[in-house]
């Protein structure tokens, strides 16, 4: 039976619930308000108290409304289907959304399950299969995708059938499995998988070695960065970041490029969406966004929804590089990220930190950088996540806790400088010019 709450408190988008039942750290429960239903993350547990954060506006909540656990914490939904789309940091394909405005308590299914895929099998049957092995391919945007053994199925399993080359939706049976117990397993396209959890189904994670050819000269000549490595821009606001995120995207020797757009102001995100599907993939000649993702989520959403953003692109990240391939994803900006994370500390009323940043600041950054890299799959195959993540400190101090945090655990850094910027938009002014 369901783990049921109370609303007894509310503080913006941290809302305190009495429960009924055991409740686990990261859960997602639905708050019920005004004939909607809010999304909601489990962020602290004291006794029958329990605190989440709304990934909507709480706006109207009242102290007596009711809210059900799910009992499983925030997943992405992956599957065929997700190359070109626009999401929210929830996943939500934005495409769907009804009118130009968000509506609160409308969420769209990420995938589309009416479109049928090309299946082609890779596997046999009485084949030995475990977690993420390749059972067949599929073809998105002349892009082989992988469907694959459930990332959660456990030990090894035997495979029992498989169907012919031929064309299938996402929920259709393309493999029964048998595991060690005898228990058929039924696989379909679909995959799930909790955002906060890193994907961990490969053999070996080596240090990074091979130059990532980004195609932004000054980069590749005088600081390179490696396929599977961790890069990060600092600059104050208007100084280029995300021009030069976009170079890199457009350019770099990619498979996947995922644009994550965490906190972005909105005249920002309306230019990504309007020059991304115009731009052109110079090594395909093909169009950029038939192999980008991009995940919106600008500055006046709630904080929990920015924070979730992040983690939301880096597992899709994740789920591309399981099927071997090379995925570039740029975060912009990692600094409203963190800014998220300590206005929820500061509600929940922790010890903080410098700047009032939490404590644990420094292990959350490195914690998700480390989830990009370099990976050698079980099959003998290769992936790789490379993360470039921008940073924008206030008034441009480059000593500040964010930018330091980063320095820690990013391997390349390419800060770029307010007097540089300003010197191109309001250039000298010469004693004769003045007279």
């Amino acid at each position: 039976m369901a783990t049921k709450g109370t609303v007894s408190g509310v503080i913006a988008n941290m809302v305190t619930l009495v429960v009924d039942g055991p409740v686990a750290q990261n859960e997602i429960c639905y708050i019920s308000t005004g004939g909607d239903r809010l999304m909601a993350e489990v962020i602290k547990v004291v006794g029958a108290q329990v605190y989440v954060q709304v990934f909507e506006s709480t706006r109207g909540l009242k102290v007596g409304a009711e809210a059900e656990f799910t009992g499983h914490m925030l997943e992405v939904t992956l599957g065929p289907g997700m190359l070109s789309k626009n999401y929210d940091g929830l996943q939500n394909d934005l495409d769907k959304m009804d009118g130009v405005f968000l509506k609160r308590g409308q969420y769209t299914y990420p995938l589309d399950k009416e479109k049928k895929w090309h299946f082609v099998p890779l596997a046999k049957v009485g084949d030995l299969v475990e977690a993420s092995a390749w059972l067949g391919q599929v073809e998105e945007n002349y892009q082989p995708l992988k469907i694959m053994v459930p990332f959660l199925q456990k030990g090894v399993c035997k495979v029992k059938s498989i169907v012919a080359e031929g064309d299938y939706g996402i929920e259709d049976t393309i493999a029964v499995l048998t595991d060690a117990d005898g228990q058929e397993v039924k696989v379909n396209m679909i995959q799930k998988w909790p955002v906060k959890r890193a994907m961990t189904n490969y053999k070996q994670k080596p240090r990074p070695f091979k130059l990532l050819e980004t195609g932004v000269r000054v980069i590749d000549t005088l600081n390179p960065i490696v396929e599977g490595g961790t890069g990060f821009i600092p600059g104050p606001f208007g100084t280029g970041k995300t021009v030069l995120q976009h170079a890199i995207s457009k350019q770099a020797e990619a498979d996947i490029v995922i644009i994550a757009a965490c906190g972005e102001r909105a005249n920002e995100v309306v230019e990504i969406f309007t020059e991304f599907p115009e731009l052109v993939d110079p090594h395909t000649g093909r169009k950029l966004m038939e192999r980008t993702i991009i995940i919106a989520n600008t500055s006046n959403m709630p904080v929990a929804a920015r924070e979730a953003s992040v983690y939301t692109a880096m597992t899709i990240a994740e789920y591309y590089r399981s099927m071997g391939l090379k995925v570039l994803l740029m975060a912009d900006s990692t600094s409203r990220w963190a800014q998220a994370l300590r206005e929820m500390s500061n509600r929940m009323e922790e010890l903080p930190g410098p700047d009032a940043f939490p404590m644990d600041l420094s292990s959350i950054i490195s914690n998700f950088y480390g989830r990009a890299g370099y990976v050698e799959l079980n099959n003998g195959q290769t992936g790789s996540i490379t993360f470039i993540g921008t940073v924008s400190p206030a008034g441009g101090n480059l000593k500040e806790p964010v930018t330091e945090n980063t320095k820690k655990v990013a391997r390349c850094f390419y800060a770029l400088e307010q007097d540089r910027a300003d010197k191109k938009r309001y250039p000298a002014v010469t004693p004769m010019e003045t007279d």
